[in-house]
């Protein structure tokens, strides 16, 4: 469908939807992000798009100031397709989440990848470094409303599943691949990531 057709199906957005977006932070959105223990953050380059989950304790993404965030880059897979992304296009997108708060708040700017050790230091967890620190300069800034979160019942503990409806990551990945499983157990697998979280 084109921009036009779209348009004429769903109507204009209020006028408070419009003007909700801004240019930078305000105190509502720092402290939004001061009390946001995960996000995902999104980039993209010529060919494809990566989503990508943060997680740390709250306040792990430092405002800097009302134009600038900064997010370390906790150890993973070695994959950093986000990281890749953003070395070839700056553009990045992310949606911040307080736990048990429907509401989410939305980010657009350019990032740059920073390995300076002064840097560094600001995002230090159980005496370790990350590798590196994704550098934001905001472009615009909005909150999200709750009816996604409301309709998914996510933050309900009695609409969770009993028990886990898949198998373990590690088992998934054998079948997939091939590969042995390092372990096949869910419990053995999140003893696994305790042990590499930093």
């Amino acid at each position: 469908m084109s921009p036009e057709e779209l348009r004429s199906l769903y109507g204009p957005p209020s006028q408070r939807a419009v003007e909700k977006i801004l240019p930078h932070l305000d105190s509502h959105c720092t402290k939004f992000i001061e009390n946001s223990s995960f996000l995902i953050l999104g980039t993209t380059n010529e060919n494809s798009i990566d989503l990508s989950p943060k997680g740390d304790p709250q306040g792990f993404v430092k405002v800097i100031d009302k134009n600038t965030l900064e997010i370390p880059d906790r150890p993973g897979n070695n994959r950093i397709d986000g990281l890749l992304n953003i070395s070839i296009n700056p553009k990045v997108a992310l949606l911040f989440f307080i736990t048990n708060v429907t509401e989410t708040l939305r980010v657009q700017g350019s990032a740059e990848i920073i390995a300076e050790k002064t840097v560094l230091n600001n995002h230090k967890i159980k005496n370790r470094l990350p590798k590196t620190v994704t550098r934001i300069r905001i472009d615009t800034v909005g909150f999200h409303c709750g009816k996604a979160l409301i309709r998914s019942a996510l933050w309900k503990p009695e609409k969770w599943p009993k028990d886990r409806p898949i198998e373990s990551l590690y088992n998934i990945i054998e079948d997939q691949t091939g590969l042995k499983s390092l372990a096949t157990d869910e419990k053995e697998v999140n003893k696994i990531y305790e042990t590499s979280l930093y």
